[in-house]
């Protein structure tokens, strides 16, 4: 899948300069690349026959889905990978790997990457990563409490230690709950020196890889602990949730449910996120679908990366 993910961006850096008019300048800030990648890649796409009197998407690239979603939602940037099957775990290989090619390659130095822990797909990122050797990341930060059910907290730990070591950053690990059982234990725990460290690092984030997930819970997280009740998570439902992003909850227009169990969560606020320079979301399936469109009206995310059956779905 390498070499389709290279083509992909090299046909979307093309489809800038050639349909869009965009300057090479342009084109390199909005995807975070070099000048000098830019003008490398507009001769690959030509070489490899992308560019001739119009951009040609290679084969297992979807270039009209992904202006579909960026017309649909005002989304800046979407990614959409090819997938041969409409199932969960097919899709989250998919992404993961793509995801990990673009952090790859837009990786700035300095960086301070927030990353939510419990993903399933994050963690098939992390996974298909290479140790960087050119820029290297600051700080790779936490953004929801990692403790749980001892079987499965290692996973958080994990996923947030090896990012940082291929990414040759320091780990800031939020050694808490992800939900407290009261506002109370919330306040005491973030009292804590270290916690507050990794707190307090939240507003200097400059990338944020997010998962996005329904109202009811991934298998992951279930077993985790770090959940709501099933009355909780039904209220949740009633009031008109249909996804969250670090178990903080909205509607299907984009806009935030609050209720009194956002006083609970240990994490990244979405107000917090709004402010992050650069928002990547990877999710896909057909369970996600409505949340996933109800995240993307949140206008918080700058690029979404998902697999065409979802894409399909969302621009239906």
């Amino acid at each position: 899948m390498g070499r389709i993910n290279e083509l992909r961006l090299i046909s979307r850096v093309a489809q800038m300069y050639h349909v869009e008019r965009k300057r090479q300048a342009e084109i390199a800030e909005h995807l975070r690349l070099s000048q000098a990648t830019v003008s490398r890649m507009l001769k690959r796409a030509e070489s490899e026959g992308i560019v001739r009197t119009s951009v040609i998407p290679p084969a297992g690239t979807y270039n009209d889905l992904e202006q579909a979603l960026r017309e649909r939602y005002g989304l800046p940037e979407a990614v959409v990978v090819d997938c041969s099957e409409d199932r969960d775990g097919a899709i989250m290989a998919r992404i993961g790997e793509s995801a990990a090619h673009l952090l790859e390659i837009t990786l700035s130095p300095g960086e301070i990457i927030g990353v939510s822990s419990w993903s399933q797909t994050i963690f098939k990122m992390v996974e298909n990563i290479h140790p960087q050797k050119g820029a290297r990341a600051r700080y790779v930060v936490q953004t929801l409490g990692g403790m749980g059910d001892p079987s499965v907290q290692t996973h958080a730990t994990q996923l947030t230690a090896r990012l940082a070591k291929l990414t040759g950053a320091e780990p800031k690990l939020l050694s808490v709950q992800g939900v407290t059982s009261s506002r109370e234990a919330k306040l005491l725990m973030m009292a804590d020196p270290f916690v507050r460290d990794t707190l307090d690092l939240f507003g200097a984030i400059t990338l944020a890889i997010v998962g996005i997930g329904a109202v009811e819970p991934s298998e992951l997280l279930a077993r985790s602990g770090n959940i709501f009740s099933a009355r909780e998570l039904a209220d949740l439902a009633e009031a008109g949730a249909v996804g969250d992003i670090s178990l903080r909850f909205f509607d299907k227009d984009g806009k935030l449910v609050k209720t009194p169990l956002d006083e609970r969560v240990i994490g990244m606020s979405l107000e917090d996120l709004a402010k992050v320079d650069r928002v990547i979301a990877l999710a896909g399936g057909k369970a996600k679908t409505d949340a996933i469109a109800g995240a993307l009206r949140l206008g918080v995310i700058d690029m979404l990366v998902t697999d065409r059956f979802t894409a399909e779905r969302l621009t239906a």
